[in-house]
């Protein structure tokens, strides 16, 4: 008799350790981060575009937060992407550069695999994770998604691709899960990342889950559907035209995202955040009214559009002021799902939940660093301040971001006191960077665009 009680007993507690799990692993959010590829800052409604519609984007950047403020860590692709996969700025690893694209890169170009991946903390809360779309933070197969936390892959390793799905080499190829997906099953890649999104989304686990979705677009090769070119054919700008299809593909795709969402009915408990990789590249995109573009260090190169909703927490019709960076979606994340991020010591971001919630009235931030090819230019946001050492311009240059946010008024001259200071926090940030692990041509190409912008302003009073 009394063996049968304790039977029972053990029975009802394994029975009640599942339902008590159960119902604890549903309260964690769902989490999918929407990643575009070189988009601007002034592409998407909500930041005032008028021209390329974005009506799903603006919809749900108005249901959360918009970061008024938002940065990056890096100004171009892969850094990047590994500063906000890892939580960390990049150049703590090495990480400065995109791969070499001359040849075949080894498992030592990349973010390494001793780097802690979002997807890899969230797997230890019990989520299930996926990657889709463009990697680009390792060539080699030994750092393919796959090896960094993610259950689920489809996507391409390389820094770009065509967007019908035709494979040109190895890092140029649609995988699932490390294997080729044939091309007759693949016709735009936007819609085919979603396809698959949604495909995951819809799977019926216990499990919460957590999504990267990285599309390519709106990066080059423009390429673009009829039915989105239909779309923006009221801009009479070709290449406009053409790149605003791409960005109106993602838009249309993200609502299918958020439809699926709410037929599944578990919108209310997941966290979505959008934002592009860096400012929008020299062609076609519209950093207005930022300076800059991708690659550069000024606001238009690392300022970007970018948003998070969660209705179960987030409030509606908000707009951020405080500096925020791609860094802090690692600790949210963690904390969200209900894990100490605190504990990650490795981490540079912090969590925003309790800023945007006002629980806490400080700032996320009170400094922003970023370096690009180790030294080859860097800048520091402190305050109201920021100091920016442009390679472009030959020059070290300092801007009131209070007083001249658009970085038209260089005020180097007469603050050295503060441009000291401002120097003296970097090299107190450097210090604990390593050197880059590998070089691209950036440096080079930085010079060229120079040149060419100075050539042209002086053909230009030249002409007569």
């Amino acid at each position: 008799m009394g063996f049968r009680i304790k039977t029972v007993q053990l029975l009802l507690a394994v029975l009640l350790f599942i339902v008590v799990n159960k119902a604890f692993s549903q309260e964690k959010p769902n989490i999918i981060v929407i990643l575009t590829d070189d988009q601007g800052w002034a592409d998407v409604g909500f930041n005032g575009a008028t021209d390329i519609p974005t009506p799903n984007l603006d919809r749900l950047a108005g249901e959360g937060v918009i970061f008024s403020n938002g940065y990056v860590s890096h100004p171009y692709c892969s850094p990047s992407r590994a500063g906000l996969l890892t939580g960390r700025y990049q150049a703590r690893f090495g990480h400065d550069c995109n791969m070499p694209y001359d040849g075949e890169n080894d498992a030592t170009v990349g973010t390494p695999l001793s780097e802690k991946m979002i997807s890899e903390a969230l797997k230890e809360q019990g989520y299930r994770t996926s990657a889709i779309g463009k990697w680009h933070v390792g060539d080699h197969p030994d750092l393919y998604p796959l090896a960094q936390g993610f259950d689920h892959w489809f996507g391409f390793p390389g820094g770009g691709m065509n967007y019908w799905g035709k494979a040109k080499n190895d890092i140029q190829t649609i995988y699932r899960n490390g294997k080729v997906v044939p091309e007759n099953e693949l016709n735009y890649l936007t819609d085919n990342f979603t396809d698959e999104a949604i495909r995951f989304i819809s799977k019926k686990e216990d499990k919460p889950f957590f999504m990267y979705l990285a599309y390519n677009a709106p990066h080059a090769p423009d390429h673009a559907t009829k039915e989105y070119l239909e779309k923006t054919k009221h801009i009479e700008y070709a290449g406009r035209s053409i790149y605003a299809a791409m960005v109106n593909a993602v838009d249309t795709n993200v609502g299918r995202i958020d439809s699926t969402l709410v037929a599944n009915n578990i919108k209310d408990n997941t966290i979505i955040v959008f934002l592009s990789d860096n400012g929008g590249r020299i062609e076609h995109a519209d950093n207005r009214p930022y300076r800059g573009h991708k690659g550069m260090l000024f606001e238009g190169g690392i300022k970007v559009p970018f948003f998070m909703t969660w209705p179960k927490k987030i409030k509606e019709n908000q707009h951020y002021q405080n500096i925020v960076s791609s860094l802090d979606l690692f600790p949210t994340f963690l904390n969200a799902a209900g894990a100490k991020a605190k504990k990650e010591k490795q981490l540079d971001g912090v969590d925003l939940l309790p800023y945007i919630t006002n629980k806490v009235n400080s700032v996320p931030h009170d400094e922003l660093f970023w370096r690009s090819s180790g030294n080859f230019e860097y800048a520091v946001r402190k305050g109201d301040y920021k100091l920016y050492k442009s390679a472009y311009k030959n020059k070290t240059l300092l801007f009131n971001l209070k007083k001249d946010s658009l970085e038209r008024y260089d005020i180097s001259d007469g603050n050295s006191k503060i441009i000291a200071n401002l120097e003296a926090a970097y090299k107190k940030w450097d210090a604990k960077n390593i050197d880059p692990n590998w070089f691209d041509p950036h440096a080079k190409n930085v010079i060229k665009e120079e040149k060419k912008w100075e050539q042209s302003r002086k053909k230009s009073t030249n002409s007569n």
